[in-house]
């Protein structure tokens, strides 16, 4: 088909959108906050910290960095880590009344949704569910810009520095959810590999298994030509499917990961692993941050949502809790092992990358379900939901709960039915 057919098709959009974020990378890189934090036009500053850094080297950095250039601090540790709506609520009336004009976040994926929230919702107060992702909520856009927000993450997995993307629990449903739009997108991000340092086992795991998934997922989404048409610019959505650029983030991510996390779980000062860690996550959140997830995200909203009784090591919050990066690891290596005979060219790629071999799709899937296992199994992860808790019993509303992101589903490499989710729980809850 020539180009000129795409653009001209009636059916399909043939257009993406990057919006490259403004990242400094680099070893003592956290020092340069204050610089560019006032280069954004920021007097005071709410900084957004996860409560075990408060009273850290790198939050001292951040404060004592914003007070050299002249501004004001408002310091918010409120943060429920895999955020929940009544959580940031709470969060939301502390802030609220406090005077701020940017956002500092430090801290963890879940450090830096709550500060996108906090800023989306003290820039334009609005009922929370008005701007979660329909049709859990009504997928509100911000009317203009929000405050200047300067990033600066403490774990190398979600890539939520470099994203347009809030993730939270809808408690009352128990399922997550989220909240897409451009201007959620932080203004800058500093990354600084010296801040994972003292990442403790599994939540280095955790956050590098995270990188992994949205690399992989991203290169095998729906290419971007096959959304629907649309009739305004405004209506592209913020996930376009695989694309070309995307593609380029995903590959290098996918190959700092093999090569780099068993190396930062075994050996936590292990610098250069931190520093290509800490490369991949934010390189994997360009590529994903416009062309999207699918399938394992989709499931691991609902396996965070319903959790009733896990505290994996180094999580000790006090509630049940499956860290994101392992929600979607588990189903990860299940569902890529089916979807792989479906594409067999592009997860051909990965298991290249990945050092796997096979030339059929089903060879393909199998190698890769087996290096997933095995990558879980050396990192102490589970590879099976029943050791999370979860039995047979919970599938259907697990199926019901995947079945609700069809924002993530649609992107898939194959629509998915009901039926082959309930198999493909039932092989997740088992491990078979």
């Amino acid at each position: 088909m020539r180009a000129t057919d795409i653009a001209n098709s009636p059916f399909t959009d043939s257009v993406f959108t990057i919006n490259v974020p403004y990242l400094k990378f680099g070893v003592g890189a956290t020092r340069d906050v204050g610089y560019e934090t006032r280069r954004l036009g920021v007097s005071r500053a709410l900084v957004v910290a996860d409560p075990k850094l408060e009273q850290s080297d790198t939050v001292r950095t951040v404060t004592e960095g914003l007070a050299a250039e002249g501004i004001g601090v408002e310091l918010c540790t409120r943060v429920h880590v895999e955020p929940e709506d009544t959580a940031l609520l709470e969060a939301y009336h502390e802030v609220r009344d406090k005077k701020f004009d940017g956002v500092v976040s430090v801290g963890g994926g879940s450090t830096i949704d709550t500060a996108k929230i906090l800023n989306l919702l003290s820039t334009h107060p609005a009922e929370l569910r008005a701007y979660v992702n329909k049709p859990i909520g009504q997928g509100l856009a911000p009317p203009t810009r929000l405050k200047p927000h300067v990033a600066i993450p403490t774990t190398a997995g979600t890539g939520s520095e470099s994203t347009s993307v809030a993730i939270l629990d809808i408690s009352s449903l128990k399922v997550k959810s989220g909240i897409s739009h451009p201007y959620l997108r932080p203004d800058v991000a500093i990354i600084d590999p010296l801040n994972t340092m003292t990442l403790p086992p599994t939540v280095t795991a955790s956050s590098g298994l995270d990188v992994l998934n949205h690399a992989i997922e991203s290169f095998t989404a729906r290419p971007y030509t096959t959304r629907a048409k649309i009739e305004h610019p405004s209506q592209r959505a913020v996930y376009a499917g695989s694309t070309p650029v995307g593609d380029i983030f995903a590959l290098e991510s996918i190959a700092w990961v093999h090569r780099y996390l068993r190396r930062a779980v075994a050996q936590p000062y292990d610098l250069e692993a931190r520093y290509y860690m800490m490369l991949a996550a934010s390189m994997a959140g360009i590529g994903f941050g416009h062309t999207g997830v699918h399938v394992p995200h989709a499931m691991a909203y609902p396996i965070a949502g319903m959790v009733r009784e896990w505290h994996p090591p180094d999580y000790d919050f006090g509630y049940a809790i499956v860290p994101h990066g392992i929600s979607t690891a588990i189903p990860a290596a299940y569902v890529f092992r089916y979807l792989a005979r479906f594409d067999v060219d592009r997860f051909a790629r990965i298991a290249q990358v990945l050092g796997v071999p096979g030339s059929t799709g089903r060879e393909i899937g199998d190698n890769i379900f087996g290096y997933y296992t095995d990558l879980l199994t050396t990192l102490g992860i589970p590879v099976s939901l029943k050791e999370l808790g979860f039995t047979k019993d919970d599938t259907a509303a697990l199926v019901d709960g995947t079945l609700a992101q069809q924002r993530l589903l649609s992107l898939a490499p194959k629509p998915l039915t009901r039926k082959e989710l309930e198999r493909l729980f039932g092989e997740i809850i088992t491990g078979g």
